[in-house]
């Protein structure tokens, strides 16, 4: 079962947590700081991390920076409300997901297992593997090893957290086809509704301060307004 790392400074939902995820067989380390999280990074080794955004000291935010400038670590982010502007800093920041508290145990696990999905597997409708190596894709600048999950430009590995890299393998399969946020969150989030279109937008951001040249004019993750998003054309 995956190792989960939980940051929550408030002891009744630590508690309950801890509980939740055990109790359906997650090895889980819990941490009442950012700081103390941080610590327990390079000795638990989690699989994914569970991450409030109102910690004393550093907050949230910040500790979800400084994971993803060191780890490409799946982040889940717990907020106390799903309709505020914390939520959308907090995908900016780098988180993949977030959970509204308080979560029941099922949605926990299920939020975790779709995150930790997409983290280990190529994008829906990427073509099926063939025996020896897959050729590498190239777009410009941009290359993309779907079998070894890298993706480069101009011959510099790219640092691309798992949300990004899924939702780019995604586009990429289909270039010119255009995708509505729905479509987005379905394929690529598992998400069935329609209140999470802005997790589909923070991560198109992020991706194109990676890929893109300028990214208000982007070339390869494109935006058609009013439908969705696309692969090029380049």
């Amino acid at each position: 079962m995956p190792r989960v790392l939980l940051i929550e400074d408030d002891a009744a939902v630590r508690d309950g947590v801890c509980l939740a995820l055990r109790r359906r067989g997650h090895d889980v380390a819990a941490a009442a700081s950012g700081e103390e999280g941080l610590a327990a990074l390079p000795a638990f080794r989690p699989d994914i991390v569970l991450l409030d955004l109102m910690l004393p000291g550093k907050d949230g935010f910040e500790i979800c920076r400084l994971i993803r400038a060191e780890r490409q670590l799946p982040i889940i982010m717990l907020t106390a409300r799903g309709d505020d502007l914390d939520v959308v800093l907090g995908l900016e920041a780098g988180a993949d997901d977030y959970i509204v508290k308080p979560a029941r145990g099922e949605v926990l696990e299920a939020r975790i297992r779709a995150v930790l999905r997409r983290t280990a597997l190529p994008a829906d409708g990427a073509p099926a593997a063939e025996p020896g190596p897959a050729p590498v894709e190239t777009y410009g600048e941009l290359a993309i090893d779907r079998a070894g999950l890298v993706v480069s430009k101009g011959g510099q590995d790219l640092a691309l957290a798992p949300s990004e890299m899924k939702l780019l393998l995604f586009l990429s399969a289909t270039p010119g086809q255009v995708f509505s946020r729905q479509q987005l969150l379905e394929h690529v989030w598992e998400h069935s509704y329609h209140g999470d279109a802005r997790l589909v937008d923070a991560c198109v951001m992020r991706l194109r301060t990676k890929i893109e040249d300028t990214p208000r004019s982007p070339r390869y993750v494109q935006t058609v307004r009013g439908f969705g998003y696309r692969f090029g054309p380049l």
